[in-house]
């Protein structure tokens, strides 16, 4: 095929809000990008977004690799329709309560969103494609900040500073999941096989504090790292930072 003849992709927005042309050339398609998209999801889900190659996922869709290329053009293409699929159906209850209320239910809604979607938090882009889903996003979002006296930069920045918050929390938690499946062990069989060697290391005399705080923060978490706790305290204290912005 030559250039003169050769079908242009298709730009990433229209991919996105499903406005690409038919050109009326080549076999009729029997997928839908939807469809790939939905598969590319499943497979990330299961395996990490790593696995989510065009062979591999040629194969969950029973079709020759070169047809997915009719599809999606390439991977950072496929992985910002993932994304947005997702936010576009994800949860998103009514805003009621104070402005503490609201924001906390946008952080436990993306936060939900993301440990159901480990590889998700990861690929999210502070500032993604504005397809469907991020548009839905973004408006339900913002308008739990809407009324509270700031402009309209300082509403972007406040909620793009708790979103931050929330995809770190989620990447840190699924690092822990991560790792407690490597090593085969939950926490407390991971404390039982280590306590005797740290026992002996972790000398009281030479690092006092650490080995005080360590102990109390594990005998209250019963671990040593507890992910809903890390992001239920790091919520509130990210709340705390914007009411000097909001309540000031």
């Amino acid at each position: 095929m030559t250039a003169a003849t050769e079908t242009p992709k298709p730009h990433l927005l229209e991919l996105l809000w499903r406005a690409a042309p038919e050109t009326g050339r080549g076999p009729r398609k029997k997928l839908t990008v939807d469809e790939v998209v939905a598969a590319a999801i499943r497979l990330a889900d299961a395996e990490g977004l790593e696995a989510v190659t065009v062979r591999r996922l040629a194969q969950e869709l029973g079709k020759a690799p070169m047809t997915l290329y009719t599809y999606v053009p390439g991977k950072s293409e496929l992985v910002a329709l993932m994304l947005d699929s997702l936010f576009e159906v994800m949860q998103r209850g009514e805003h009621s309560g104070s402005w503490r209320e609201r924001l906390t239910a946008v952080a436990r809604e993306n936060y939900a969103l993301y440990r159901a979607h480990p590889w998700a938090a990861a690929a999210s882009p502070s500032r993604p494609p504005l397809g469907p889903g991020q548009c839905a996003k973004y408006e339900h979002e913002l308008r739990a900040l809407e009324g509270l006296g700031l402009n309209d930069v300082e509403m972007d920045d406040s909620l793009a500073y708790l979103l931050a918050f929330v995809r770190t929390a989620a990447q840190d938690a699924a690092q822990a999941d991560a790792e407690r499946a490597m090593s085969g062990m939950d926490d407390q069989e991971w404390w039982e096989a280590n306590g005797p060697l740290l026992a002996k290391v972790l000398d009281a005399e030479r690092f006092p504090t650490a080995v005080r705080v360590g102990q109390a923060a594990g005998e209250a978490h019963d671990a040593a790292y507890d992910a809903r706790h890390a992001f239920e305290f790091g919520l509130g204290r990210t709340l705390d930072g914007l009411a000097v912005l909001i309540e000031r």
